[in-house]
């Protein structure tokens, strides 16, 4: 039978958990044996790995603008709701 969400318990977290680590373990094992085996010299990969550390950084910075970009919006469109729902508030008690 299916378990529902509340009938977990704490062995199977130990399992998912020590499954997460061997995939870390192998993922590793698995670059280490690419660079060990890459048919470039060593000069060459570093300058590679160089090369996809910087395009990955610069893909994270741009992607992180995007982020603060539609953040900000969603602020200010918040804002701006806000503002048009507290207006006929605020007219109300002046005119008190």
């Amino acid at each position: 039978m299916f378990k529902s969400f509340g009938d977990y318990r704490a062995s199977d977290r130990s399992s998912v958990g020590t499954a997460i680590t061997f995939l870390f373990i192998g993922l590793g094992a698995g670059a280490l044996a690419a660079l060990l085996f890459a048919p470039q010299s060593g000069k060459q990969t570093r300058r590679l790995l160089k090369r996809k550390y910087d395009d990955a950084v610069g893909d994270l910075g741009e992607r992180a603008e995007e982020w603060v970009e539609k953040g900000s919006e969603w602020a200010r469109d918040a804002r701006e709701a806000a503002e048009e729902k507290i207006a006929p508030l605020r007219n109300r008690v002046k005119n008190l």
